[in-house]
């Protein structure tokens, strides 16, 4: 799965040793997307892919991700984590079209100079 958006929150590396023990260590993110409606997307890169993909606040990415619930305690936890992480060059907006240049489009007339004549002045 993939979704696009602006990183606005990078929380602290996070690091330890497992109980067979292995290093390990993550970096969690908050994204949030260019829709009508943004949404906040909490997500965390672990292991080498903290350090292959270095994000910062403020930085347009796509990101590839993988959706895993687990249950404990008879509750339920999801988490998003990343496997893929491209930077974009400008805001994705969801739903708008790309920008495309037609062969042969006619650009549009200019508009006319109104001037600063009063009469023409709308009442309001």
């Amino acid at each position: 799965m993939e979704i696009a958006g602006k990183i606005i929150l990078a929380l602290p590396e996070q690091s330890g040793t497992s109980k067979a023990g292995n290093e390990w260590k993550k970096r969690e993110y908050v994204l949030e997307t260019h829709e009508s409606y943004p949404r906040k997307v909490h997500f965390d890169l672990f292991g080498a892919k903290a350090d292959q993909y270095p994000l910062s606040v403020g930085d347009e990415i796509v990101l590839s991700f993988d959706i895993n619930s687990r249950e404990f305690n008879g509750r339920w936890f999801t988490s998003i984590s990343g496997w893929k992480v491209e930077k974009a060059a400008t805001p994705v907006v969801a739903g708008a079209p790309a920008p495309q240049d037609f062969p042969g489009a006619v650009p549009p007339p200019p508009m006319p100079d109104l001037g600063s004549d009063a009469s023409d002045d709308l009442p309001f």
